[in-house]
């Protein structure tokens, strides 16, 4: 037998166990080739687009014509007189929701997971969970008819005590109304995991911890909370890796001239610098940036998880 034959049958034998795999779990594979197609299309094949942060790109040279600059766009991206102010605003916005919006969602779920009454829960369930529904057209718009010059809430304080504040309109209430909002919306629909990893945990330790006298409260820190530690670590550090990225939609509808001191965040700066005034390898420069640290934060922050003893994301 040749050599060419040899390493031929070496590799029918090797793609044996995978093809018995693929035909055992066919419909599993089928299942998830939507979710793969999407990452693939949508997250992957995009990924080649980073090399306008490199150049000077022009959309008449095309790419492979565009003259090389390095780290050019980088240099003038950190030495720009709005680079603190960006990523103050970025790093604040992130870290009121990470503050107040995260731990809400936990504890939004252990008291859903408290109420005995299925008919209750599931109504309150359903009134949660519906703004995640809502655009955030629709949520902005609900704000401004609320918290606006003109809104209800400075209707009730001009008439009490004949003044108005700028809810919409000043810099001091930017970051409580976009984590109010956060709050509002999406706390609810964040519960889901938490309830699923609450009913994971062994009703037997709830019923010895009653036989001994334990409280609810009792039972929530010594049995809830201990359970689902690891879920909520690992959703921690999935959010950490989130700690750059501003929820564009919300920021771009709620910033105006008023508030851009708070509001101009590293999202907005490269929709509007990149794309509305055509500078696109600075903008994309400025959003790898941003991409660089989000990775870094959850190598960073899945190598403490794992120093603890918790098992990270990977």
């Amino acid at each position: 037998m040749s050599l060419s034959q040899l390493e031929l049958q070496h590799a029918r034998t090797h793609l044996s166990p995978l093809r018995k795999n693929f035909k055992k779990y066919l419909w599993f594979y089928l299942l998830a080739a939507p979710g793969m197609l999407y990452f693939i299309v949508f997250k992957y094949f995009p990924m080649w687009g980073v090399l306008l942060a490199f150049q000077d790109y022009s959309p008449f040279l095309g790419f492979s014509k565009s003259p090389w600059v390095g780290l050019q766009q980088f240099r003038d991206f950190f030495s720009n007189e709005a680079f603190f102010l960006l990523l103050r605003n970025t790093l604040m916005l992130s870290l009121f929701n990470l503050l107040f919006y995260f731990p809400f969602v936990i504890l939004l779920a252990i008291m859903l997971s408290e109420l005995r009454s299925a008919a209750f829960k599931k109504i309150i369930q359903t009134v949660v969970y519906l703004p995640h529904f809502l655009s955030w057209v629709v949520v902005v718009g609900i704000t401004f008819i609320f918290f606006g010059p003109s809104g209800v809430i400075n209707h009730y304080l001009g008439s009490m005590i004949g003044k108005e504040l700028a809810f919409m309109t000043g810099t001091e209430w930017f970051r409580s109304l976009a984590v109010f909002q956060s709050i509002w919306k999406d706390a609810g629909w964040g519960t889901i995991i938490f309830l699923a990893a609450i009913a994971g945990v062994n009703p037997e330790l709830y019923e010895a911890a009653t036989m001994d006298g334990a409280g609810r409260w009792r039972r929530i820190w010594h049995i809830t909370l201990p359970g689902i530690k690891s879920t909520i670590i690992i959703l921690l550090v999935i959010r950490l890796g989130h700690l750059m990225d501003s929820n564009f939609m919300q920021v771009f509808l709620m910033t105006n001239p008023l508030n851009q001191e708070v509001s101009d965040v590293i999202d907005l700066y490269v929709y509007r610098v990149g794309l509305t005034e055509a500078h696109f390898s600075y903008g994309v420069a400025a959003g790898l940036f941003n991409s660089i640290i989000g990775l870094i934060l959850v190598l960073l922050s899945n190598h403490l998880a794992k120093k603890a003893g918790e098992d990270g994301v990977f």
